[in-house]
């Protein structure tokens, strides 16, 4: 596939590396020519020093006979020009554009083919902002993603010494919750991936991947770790667009404050904010902080933009005796060296945004797309097309389909005749119907190919 990606920061380059190792066509657009030299040279792409909107650059680039355009900049209005520009003079089949501003945001038809014409638009502060809401939502949790609409989830947490399952093999955990159905599809020992079987031994600290539907979560949680309570005290530091998104999304249901220095955005977020504190200070203030009750706060959430200032004040907070510290970190090359110590949980918005965006790259009918560990692997939700003559998975049960290598299927997602569906955790016997959606865990991305041609309909496998 030709694509172009306009925007070498964080994002585009994270794109770039991702979309590079999958044998497509990539060239970059920017014009930070320092930036675009050292994806050149880490990454075999192309690279076009330029404005990403103007005809000039995107004929250089290739536009003319380019499949997709992703245009990630920081500034909205270049990406949805160059959708524009794409779209009237080169007729580019598929356009994606990051938009942030909800000024934008909250008009749907200002972005079709009569007006703006961008196919796929993405949020990064609406996706970090949902993916921190669900871990909320799931105290304990080191990573929590959404299957068809939020009916399945697959969770990441850390198995503890005490949890009833630690010390034993998976099969026992039938014998634990006769009445869960869940699916371990991988553990993690040591940084080193480990395929689960039946006879594999969970292990104190272990960060073990479990899908199941999201009502028994918490139940599944249980034979891990010791349960933590729910959360009701949330201090957020910063009120930016992901900061003020998430508090308008907490404050029904959670004691929410927001300390933010600048005093003009205190006055919009206590204008826009109903039941949030918005507090003006620093939240590396130490006195401001023990001011605040910090050793009674549940979570405190470091949401700005500056990664030194999150780490600092989430550390200070930590200290201080907050029972749970999270951190937006945009610099990659820092979020495995802060998490799991006096940081509980670093935030990636690169990783959160980058499943978003390949949902809508990747071949074959892919609902969901998630980078887990930090790009190391992914889970992905398929819908399963054809009869049983012309689709290698419709029609056979689950142990008899060829599997790439590193690939684990945790669970199905089936409608009902009622317009309702279930949740079906994968198990040998269970066979895959037509529309199903099936739920990949792919520990290995250079299978992806290999996955994609699984799920493809041809004319016919006999």
């Amino acid at each position: 596939m030709k694509i172009i990606i306009l925007g070498a920061g964080q994002v585009g380059g994270s794109v770039a590396e991702h979309l590079a190792s999958e044998d497509n066509d990539i060239t970059v657009i920017d014009t930070n020519e320092v930036r675009l030299r050292e994806l050149r040279d880490r990454l075999d792409i192309g690279v076009v020093t330029g404005e990403g909107s103007h005809p000039d650059i995107l004929v250089q680039a290739g536009i003319e006979d380019a499949d997709l355009l992703i245009a990630v900049t920081s500034n909205d209005e270049i990406n949805m020009i160059a959708c524009q520009v794409a779209y009237s003079l080169f007729r580019t089949p598929t356009k994606i554009a990051r938009v942030r501003s909800t000024a934008y945001l909250t008009y749907d038809k200002l972005f079709d083919d009569s007006a703006i014409p961008i196919d796929v638009l993405i949020s990064p502060e609406q996706l970090v902002s949902d993916y921190i809401f669900r871990l909320i939502e799931q105290p304990g949790t080191l990573q929590v993603v959404d299957f068809a609409n939020g009916k399945a989830q697959l969770v990441a947490v850390k198995a503890y010494h005490g949890g009833p399952l630690v010390g034993q093999e998976l099969h026992f955990l039938r014998q634990h919750m006769p009445n869960v159905d869940t699916r371990v599809a991988a553990i993690y020992r040591r940084n080193r991936a480990i395929m689960p079987h039946g006879s594999t031994v969970i292990e104190a600290d272990d960060e073990v991947f479990f899908i199941a539907a999201k009502n028994d979560i918490r139940t599944v949680m249980s034979e891990l770790r010791r349960l933590e309570t729910a959360y009701k005290h949330i201090i957020i530091a910063g009120g930016g667009n992901i900061g003020q998104r998430l508090a308008k999304k907490l404050e029904g249901r959670y004691n929410v404050r927001v300390i933010e220095h600048n005093k003009l955005r205190c006055n919009r977020l206590s204008e826009q904010l109903e039941r949030t504190i918005v507090l003006q200070g620093n939240a590396s203030d130490k006195d401001l902080l023990l001011e605040e009750n910090i050793e009674d706060t549940d979570v405190f959430l470091a949401l700005t933009n500056d990664d030194e200032a999150n780490i600092m004040s989430s550390m200070l907070a930590k200290r201080l005796g907050a029972r749970k510290v999270m951190a937006l970190i945009n610099n990659p090359a820092y979020v495995d060296l802060v998490q799991g110590g006096e940081i509980d949980i670093a935030i990636s918005p690169q990783s959160t945004t980058i499943g978003s965006l390949l949902t809508h790259v990747r071949r074959g009918d892919m609902v969901n797309v998630y980078s887990l560990r930090r790009g190391a692997a992914e889970a992905i939700e398929l819908i399963a097309h054809g009869d049983p003559s012309s689709s290698k998975v419709v029609g056979r049960a689950l142990e008899d389909i060829d599997l790439p290598e590193g690939a684990n299927i945790g669970a199905i997602v089936r409608e009902k005749d009622d317009e309702s569906s279930e949740v079906l955790i994968a198990h040998d016997h269970l066979v895959v119907e037509p529309g199903d959606h099936v739920i990949v865990f792919l520990l290995k991305k250079e299978h992806i190919r290999d996955l994609e041609k699984l799920f493809q309909v041809g004319f016919t496998f006999f």
